[in-house]
């Protein structure tokens, strides 16, 4: 699974994006409303930066800060880390290693296309759908 490309699972994790002059509170009730962990911030059509659940509780709660008045972009990380569709699962999980996040926004184009996730990256049902591919395959 590791060697398999990117491109080819996206659509799995749900996508969520955000304008960088919305409040936390919006992002907030955008990733419980979506069931998802973090933000992908998007200006004109590019990703300026992502928002986590980690981010919202150590920048915004933590530090006593009223999530309805500040905006994503006063604590998003800025230019995160991103990935073409062509990048391997094993890179994508070496880079979330590396840099200790677990949302790695892929990028075609400028354009955000997807988004990996640690925890979906090792899904056992990836797994089991690209052996399936693999079979299918060798039967052709």
């Amino acid at each position: 699974m590791l060697s398999e490309r990117i491109g080819l699972s996206l659509g799995r994790e749900k996508m969520v994006t955000a304008s960088p002059r919305a409040t936390v509170f919006e992002a907030s009730r955008l990733m419980l409303d979506n069931g998802a962990s973090a933000v992908v911030v998007v200006e004109e059509r590019r990703v300026t930066g992502i928002l986590t659940e980690h981010d919202v509780v150590f920048r915004v709660v933590a530090a006593g800060r009223d999530p309805c008045a500040v905006r994503i972009d006063e604590v998003m990380t800025r230019d995160p880390v991103t990935v073409g569709p062509e990048e391997t699962f094993g890179r994508a999980m070496a880079l979330m290693q590396l840099h200790r996040f677990r949302h790695l926004p892929v990028v075609e184009d400028g354009r955000l296309i997807g988004v990996v996730l640690a925890r979906g990256a090792l899904d056992p049902e990836l797994e089991d759908f690209i052996c399936e591919e693999r079979r299918r395959e060798a039967l052709e």
